[in-house]
């Protein structure tokens, strides 16, 4: 497996948008909308590869000068429990710190709080509802 940085609108970034379709939205009925993806192009886009077909994938998006956000993580149903989550984590949390973000926060589903909490991020505050789905703020400091 190998994780590497895509470009916008790259071939890996097209297979990219179809796993976090398949596994994020097509389940609950929603598309991209062009403006949506256009708007990932200053976004610092991750992918885990297994030879040149994309298996797992995540966003990191800025928010302010301290604090950068883990979006749209999602790893092909057949790959699951295979350690790819983790290393993406790991990945992402590693490009945040040499970017020097502080924090690393993201709106996680109800069903992934597990998950995250075991690389030690934390929930704040209530569930609220994104994409109609139980989410919860969830946050970890990267110092």
């Amino acid at each position: 497996m190998a994780i590497k940085q895509l470009h916008h609108n790259s071939i890996e970034y097209g297979q990219m948008v179809e796993l976090r379709f398949d596994i994020l939205r097509k389940p609950l009925g929603l598309v991209f909308l062009c403006e949506e993806l256009q708007k990932e192009k200053d976004d610092v886009l991750i992918g885990a590869f297994d030879d040149d077909k994309i298996i797992g994938c995540c966003i990191l998006t800025k928010q302010d000068k301290q604090c950068i956000r883990l979006r749209q993580m999602a790893v092909k149903n057949s790959v699951q429990r295979m350690g790819i989550g983790e290393s993406l984590i790991a990945y992402a949390e590693n490009i945040a710190i040499e970017k020097g973000f502080k924090f690393l926060i993201m709106h996680a589903r109800d069903t992934a709080t597990g998950f995250y909490k075991k690389y030690g991020y934390k929930v704040l505050g209530e569930a609220f509802n994104e994409v109609n789905i139980k989410h919860y703020l969830m946050e970890k400091s990267l110092q």
